[in-house]
């Protein structure tokens, strides 16, 4: 009797695309501040975008907040519970004065993300977390 074997089409595993989210603040509510966070936004979420490896997440912002503190940024706390429940990868940010205006709320909350796997990249200062051997490294463009 002939013995009939299925061979099952293997498909091809596609690179898991980068969830990437974006970070952005303004502390004073100005006409030129409340332009500066609508140019974050559209800036971060086209760059986000227009990279094939990366899958956007979306940009959170606070406005007319004080950096010195996390307690009252309420978009930067949903970022990282969405970080901590596994949905960002990356996070963008213009500079670190943006991210946290207190050394301790900064180096804390990067370490945390840096527990989760998760990477935040500051432009002004060209620094990634997840970079070499630093804790805030900065990384040297060609």
């Amino acid at each position: 009797m002939r013995k009939i074997v299925k061979i099952e089409a293997a498909l091809p595993q596609l690179p898991k695309k980068k969830q990437v989210a974006a970070y952005a603040r303004v502390s004073v509510e100005t006409e030129r501040l409340n332009h500066s966070l609508s140019a974050q936004i559209s800036f971060y979420s086209a760059l986000i975008q227009s990279n094939p490896e990366w899958e956007y997440v979306g940009v959170y912002a606070d406005s007319f907040v004080s950096g010195t503190s996390t307690k009252h940024r309420t978009e930067f706390q949903r970022m990282i519970a969405d970080a901590e429940h596994g949905k960002i990868d990356i996070i963008l940010c213009k500079s670190i004065s943006r991210f946290a205006r207190n050394t301790v709320d900064l180096l804390e909350t990067v370490r945390h993300l840096k527990e989760l796997g998760v990477e935040v990249r500051f432009e002004k200062e060209n620094i990634h977390s997840l970079s070499g051997d630093g804790e805030l490294e900065r990384v040297h463009m060609k």
